[in-house]
This record gives structure tokens, sequence and C-alpha cells, in this order.
């Protein structure tokens, strides 16, 4: 028996992949488990496996095709029943004639126009204009059981289906042909004014297009505010240096990262509205009990934002290890689901490729977003003298929606605090 395996929905709320490599050719042999396909998602970089064992008879898509959730990936013939609809009528389906009953719905079909026909007036005369102008109902598709039951599990609408059966009859063959109406074109954006071999065309991959819809999505339904502080960080820097070679004898890479998520957690425990949502529908806010940093990570393909479950748990040599570990899978986009959901905070370190102050777009639907500059080797005030210092900037963007002026202000302060004196930190 034949099966159609439908691309799932791996993540939250996942639309659509693209198919970065088949696994698997018509007329292999597969069992349950194996890889089909990889697929890139608007999170992750995901192998599909086979829910069945059997041979594949037909796969829907080339690599780099778009395929929606819900849409057919591969044919597979399998031992059993397509669907439990189809279990009474699957040697209909391949039978070389029309079964009787099949002829009995054709009349049937043939009775009920007949009887919509004699319902109508015998004359013209006198019957209201705007009443024969009116549009007909969508026609009922006749269709065999199992064209009906792949129809349902692959959300097509078969009564757009042409049937190509007796009588106009959809088939199982029908379904599997059936190709969706396109949509009224959009707008036509202007032409570009450059020649064609002036400029270089390249789609957009999954991941930019989530990009692309996740920093229009939080415009659209985030009050952004942002404030900006600077820190002196000179006794910080003394701790790391100390310390940077006794963590990569253990097999941790020691920046700056650790610390800066250590102050934030502690920070988040004192002020809670930063580590909340806004929940419309039941008219309250969400205060998160878990303390889950999401980092944003610079890759070869865009902006990922895994996240490190229970930061506050965490020594700062955890942290390092955790922070390295999330962004060389990042890098290699070997991340899971699991590694991407359920962030409460997000923190961006764009200082490490050299911007000094900006304004972060949340994450939303998170209340607020850290940004971490680069750090500064420049003069400062220390106990009333000039001396050269360390400062390193940082760019704080809230929903004002969720947090007052003077919270995002008491917040910045604290972790302004903590990163000053990395001592009072550890303490903690």
């Amino acid at each position: 028996m034949r099966y159609i395996f439908n691309f799932p929905d791996i993540g939250e709320g996942l639309e659509e992949g693209t198919i970065l490599e088949w696994y698997v050719t018509k007329g292999q042999a597969v069992s349950t488990g194996d890889s089909l396909v990889k697929m890139e998602t608007d999170k992750v970089v995901a192998d599909i496996p086979s829910p069945r064992t059997g041979t594949v008879v037909a796969l829907f898509g080339d690599v780099g095709d778009v395929i929606k959730v819900g849409s057919p990936l591969v044919e597979i013939e399998i031992e059993g029943v397509f669907a439990e609809e189809a279990q009474e009528e699957v040697k209909k389906e391949f039978a070389p004639e029309p079964e009787p009953e099949e002829k009995a719905e054709t009349v049937v079909g043939t009775m009920e126009m007949a009887a919509a026909s004699a319902v109508l007036p015998a004359s013209h005369e006198g019957t209201d204009a705007s009443e024969s102008e009116k549009p007909q109902s969508p026609r009922k598709a006749l269709a065999t059981p199992v064209a009906r039951a792949m129809a349902k599990e692959m959300n097509i609408d078969i009564n757009e289906v042409t049937g190509s059966g007796p009588a106009g009859r959809v088939t199982k063959d029908d379904i599997l042909k059936y190709k969706p109406k396109k949509k009224a074109a959009s707008p036509k954006i202007p032409e570009n004014t450059l020649a064609d071999d002036e400029v270089t065309y390249e789609p957009l991959s999954q991941l930019r297009k989530t990009i692309a819809k996740n920093m229009l999505n939080s415009k659209h339904n985030a009050a952004h505010m942002s404030v900006f502080e600077e820190v002196e960080i000179s006794d910080l820097i003394k701790i790391r240096n100390n310390y940077k070679k006794k963590y990569a004898d253990k097999g941790a890479k020691l920046t700056y990262l650790p610390f800066i998520v250590k102050a934030v957690v502690h920070a988040l425990k004192e002020h809670r509205q930063l580590n909340s949502r806004m929940d419309w529908e039941n008219d309250r806010l969400i205060f998160n009990n878990r303390y889950n940093i999401s980092l944003a990570v610079d890759t070869p393909d865009g902006l990922i934002v895994p996240v490190i479950k229970d930061a506050d748990k965490l020594s700062i040599f955890e942290l390092a290890q955790r922070i390295e570990e999330i962004s060389e899978k990042a890098r290699k986009r070997q991340l899971t689901i699991d590694d991407m959901k359920g962030g409460t905070f997000s923190i961006t370190n764009f200082g490490s490729i050299g911007g000094i102050f900006a304004t972060p777009v949340i994450n939303y639907p998170q209340a607020a977003i850290l940004g971490v500059g680069r750090i500064l080797k420049t003069a400062v005030v220390k106990n009333d003298e000039l001396v050269v210092g360390n400062v390193m900037t940082l760019s704080l963007s809230v929903d004002h929606r969720i947090v007052d002026g003077g919270e995002v202000t008491r917040f910045i302060r604290k972790i302004m605090e903590y990163l000053s004196d990395p001592v009072a930190l550890l303490m903690e």
C-alpha cells in the first residue's frame, strides 16, 4: 500500500523548510527511523526520519525547493493501509474497471443534478435578475474513498481537484498530480535600474527570511525603548587574565560573556519585570521563574539565538563551557530545537566584532535585550583623579509596555555594579 509522508512541524510555529540534501532515491528500501532528507528550517538544519518501513516510490521536491509544513515529502510503498477510510476500498482504487458501487454513485450524482434543475422555474418570466445572477455554490466532487483520504491527509480541498475518472470522479492519481491554484500576484516591485550584469542575485535562505520576519514582528508588537551606559571594568579584566590559562587547561575559553551572563541573572532576580512577557489575551504579565538566557551568535549564515537553560545554576566555568559549546553548534548548524527554545532574556555581544553602542531589537515576546559593546581604553575619573581606564559599553532595549524607565535604569545599574566589582558578583 502507498503511504504519503508529509513534511512535519519539527519546531514551534514552523511554516516551511528548504530541501538541502536527499538521502534516498526512488526505488530505495528504507526502515523506520532512517534519514530521508536534510531540511533547513527557520531555526535549525535537521534530518527528517522515515516514519515507516518500505520502498521509496516518489520524492516531492528537488534540492533548493521550499516545502510547506503538511505538504508531501515522500511516498513510500508499505505493507498495510493508507488510512482507515481506505481499508475497504483499496481494491476498487486499483481495479481496471469501475465497480458497480462507483457507477451507482455516478447515477446518484446525476440524479442530484437533475433534482436541482427541477426546482428551477419553467420560465424565466417574472424571475428576479438578482436571483439568476447569484453565484452557484461550489460543486461537490465525486471521488473514491482512497482519494478522499489522501486529500484529507495532504490538506487539499478535493472540490478544487479536476477528476479524470468516470463522470469526473477524482482518483488517487489526480490527488498526486494536483497543484494548488496560484494566488493573485502581488503588486510589482519597481525594476532594478541597474543592468543584470551589474548586480548579483541570491535567493533568501530560510534563516534570513526568519530573521526578517522576527525583526518586523518585534518592531510591530513591542514598544521599544533603549538606554545606554558605560562601566569601568579594570578589576574584571584582571580576574579574567588571572584565570584565562587555568580555564584553557581545563578545555574552556574564558571570555567576558560568562561574567555578563552571571551579572544579568543576578540583576533579573532583583528586577523580575525584565524576565517577564505580556499576555494580552488574558490581561496579565507572565513572570518567568527560570533564567534561560538567549545568546545571539554571529554565523556565516546569519544571526542565530540559542539558549542557555537555567543560567543561574551554572558557575562561571560551566557558563564558559556552555557558551563555547552552543556557539560552535550554531556555527556548524548543529543546534537542536531544544537548544533554541525557552529563552527569557537575550544578550547580544556585538562588541566582539567592533561596535560601541547600538539599539538591539527585542527578541519578542521577551521583555528586554542587552547589547554589549567593545571595551574602550579611555580616560576615567577615579578617586577624583584622571586615570586610564577600561570602559565596557552597554545598550539595553526594553518593551516599554512592560517596564518603566525607572526600573530599566535600576536594572542596568545593578548589572554595572556586578561588572565593576566582580568579587561581589562571585560572592552572590
